[in-house]
């Protein structure tokens, strides 16, 4: 197997691996529609990996487990750090 043959099978890999911008704000929309509080279930969720934080409504608990939490993490710290950076 050459370099070439390697990385295409990795970008196969990253193109089925769900875009953790994406699953936060299909999660953050099923937590609302279903009157949670989306930002303290997400907390919840990613401090302590236990998925009952998530409704299973729109799929956002199957959906959000196929992310990894230090994923999350760094797709919500960009954000917060863009947005004051914008605010400046």
């Amino acid at each position: 197997m050459n370099n070439t043959d390697t990385q295409v099978i990795q970008s196969v890999k990253l193109a089925d691996q769900p875009n953790a911008a994406e699953v936060l704000q299909h999660v953050y929309s099923a937590l609302v529609e279903k009157g949670y509080d989306p930002i303290n279930q997400i907390v919840g969720y990613v401090m302590s990996g236990d998925p009952t934080y998530i409704t299973s409504h729109k799929n956002a608990r199957s959906l959000i487990m196929k992310v990894q939490r230090d994923e999350i993490l760094e797709e919500l710290m960009a954000a917060y750090v863009d947005s004051r950076l914008r605010d400046k």
